[in-house]
Parts: C-alpha cells; structure tokens; sequence
C-alpha cells in the first residue's frame, strides 16, 4: 500500500519589524511641545517676579479700572453724538438739494420769461421797421441787419467733420499759422466760410439757423463751435439767400472756396454745395435796428 507523500513542512518567515514615519514623529512631537521650553521657561521667570497677571496693589487696580471706564466712556460718548449728528446732516444735505432744485426751477422760468420778452421785442422792432419811412428802404434795411426773416433763392452748404475725426489737445491740434490732421471743422473755418460768401454776394446767412448779422461772432469752446454765444454741433449746415448759380460759382472760384476744397482733400472734410429755390432763414433775436437821417440847419443871415 503505497502512503501519499508527505509536503515539507511550512515554514513562517519571521516579520521584520517597521520604522515609524518620521513625519508622523515630527507631528507628534509637535502636538506634545506646543510651546518651545525657551518660552516656558520665560514665562515661568515672569510669574515668579510677580511681573505678569492683574495688578497687586489696590492703586495700580483702581487706575486700570478708571482707564476701562474713561475708554468705554469716550466710545460711547462718540457713538451717541454720531447717531444724533447723522439726521442733522442728512436733513441739511434734503434741504441743501430742495434748495438747488427751486433756485434751478427759478432760472428756468426767468429764462423762459427773457426768450418771450426778446421775442416780443423782435416782433415790435419788425412791425416799427414796416410803418417807419420809405417801406422798400425799411424792408432792405430790416433784411440786411437780420431784423426779418428773409425767403428766397440761394446755395445751401453743409460742412462735416471728417468720417474718423480725432479731438484736438493731444491729437496735435491745428496751430495759428496752419492746421494739423485732426479732421474737424474749426470755427476759423467757418469764419472764412461765412466771409467768402457775404463776399460773393449773399444777402443773408444762417448757420443750423442761427441768423448772422454784422455784430455776429463765430467763435469756439474747446472743440465746440459757438455762433453768438451758441453751440452748434456737425454737420454745420449754411445756408446763404442770393443768386443761387452766380453765387454758388463765385464762392467755389473764391479764395475761401478753394480754401475750404483743400480742407476736403487734404484732411478729409465733408463738404457739399447745391443751388436752392427757396430758402428760409429766421431772423436773429434782439437785434435793433437804428436809422438816421440827415438834419439840415437853416442858415443865419
């Protein structure tokens, strides 16, 4: 009978034991000293010296405790007058706006109540030019200073600033003697604009309707163009009463009309010019209009 063979035996290796991590250890140690024993030991010193905790004596006491009570006097002191000063102030800023609001409102209407008076004044001055003297005399009088609206054939010109205009300042700005590639219409512009056409035989101007008369001034602020004191935004639309054709040409062939083709095509400005039918032009506010005549003395014997 044959026997199964026998296995040898297992044996078991032995375990080698591990190393603890020595970060583990250095956190541990950590948890354990919180504090540094050259701390410790200060601290200890300290309390053995008496130098740390309340004060021992009963004045040192007392004058902590007036200094808690003063600083938490003061803060409330401070606290109070803030809480009581926040509605004056508020209540002196409402009334303050009240205040600008009503004096705004009363500028509105005083000026409100100038244009009306000014209107009504232009009108009186029209209707006394009417019933004054020679009524043609009166009439060329009243349209040559502005006094009356004027109707009749002419040229309409429209001058704009360039498609990518840049602002002056910085922008290298036109200079007296000449002008820079900033693109935009100057109030020199408009000045030589308005000239070349009283020059080529206009009888009436306007300027985004605004009436120029001989007292008129075209002037600019910063990069605003002003007439009489107004401001006008581009484009600026001039329209000119006169012989439309001939005065169209003469302009154009004028040293202002070349003046204004070479803004066009050297810096880029808009322009465009056509010959009108009918134009209206208004009249200009509070002009007055002054006639003399000649005064003859009787001679003396």
């Amino acid at each position: 009978m044959c026997g199964m063979p026998q296995q040898p035996p297992i044996r078991s290796t032995p375990t080698r034991p591990t190393r603890p991590d020595a970060s583990m250890s250095l956190l541990t140690n950590v948890m354990d000293h919180s504090l540094d024993d050259g701390y410790a030991e200060a601290a200890d010193r300290k309390k053995a010296a008496g130098d740390g905790g309340l004060p021992k004596t009963l004045r040192a006491r007392l004058g902590l405790a007036v200094g808690l009570v003063l600083a938490a006097l003061v803060v409330t002191v401070g606290a109070a007058q803030a809480r009581v000063a926040a509605p004056v102030v508020a209540k002196e800023r409402e009334e303050l706006i009240d205040r600008i609001d009503r004096e705004t409102e009363t500028a509105d209407k005083l000026e409100e109540s100038v244009d009306q008076l000014r209107d009504d004044v232009s009108t009186r001055q029209r209707e006394a030019l009417k019933h004054s003297g020679d009524s043609g005399q009166a009439d060329l009088v009243g349209i040559l200073s502005g006094a009356v609206e004027v109707h009749g054939p002419g040229v309409k010109l429209v001058v704009n600033d360039a498609k990518e205009a840049s602002t002056g300042g910085d922008g290298n700005p036109r200079e007296t003697s000449g002008f820079s590639d900033t693109g935009r219409v100057r109030d020199r512009d408009m000045q030589r604009v308005v000239n070349g056409l009283w020059e080529s035989g206009a009888e009436a101007v306007s300027i985004n309707g605004q009436r120029l008369t001989a007292l008129s001034a075209i002037r600019a602020a910063g990069d605003a163009i002003l007439v009489d004191n107004k401001p006008l935004v581009p484009p600026y639309t001039v329209l000119a009463v006169g012989d439309g054709q001939r005065l169209s040409t003469r302009f154009q062939d004028s040293a202002d009309g070349l003046y204004l083709h070479a803004l066009q095509e050297n810096y880029g400005i808009r322009t465009a010019i056509s010959v009108e039918d009918d134009l209206r032009l208004p009249a200009a506010p509070s002009v007055i209009v002054r006639t003399a005549e000649p005064r003859t003395e009787k001679g003396t014997s």
